[in-house]
């Protein structure tokens, strides 16, 4: 792996790593949104709970993807 794979590589983890707390984040939200009884607020954060979660595991699958695959060969 080259410097400038690694550094991409590094970058798609953190990517993911930022969707995954931003999915958590949203859960947490739609949870508490729940319990006040604010169910249409609670649908929408959970749906965009499902996107980040959805953004996370692409980013993750991107990392994971041998170095011949990503650089097109």
């Amino acid at each position: 792996m080259t410097l400038a794979q690694a550094e991409c590589h590094n970058l798609v983890l953190e990517e993911a790593s930022r969707e995954l707390q931003a999915a958590a984040h949203d859960a947490q939200v739609a949870f508490d949104c729940i319990a006040l009884g604010e169910f249409n607020r609670a649908h929408t954060s959970a749906l965009t709970a499902r996107v980040a979660a959805d953004a996370a595991v692409t980013a993750l699958q991107a990392a994971l993807l041998p170095a011949g695959a990503a650089a097109g060969s």
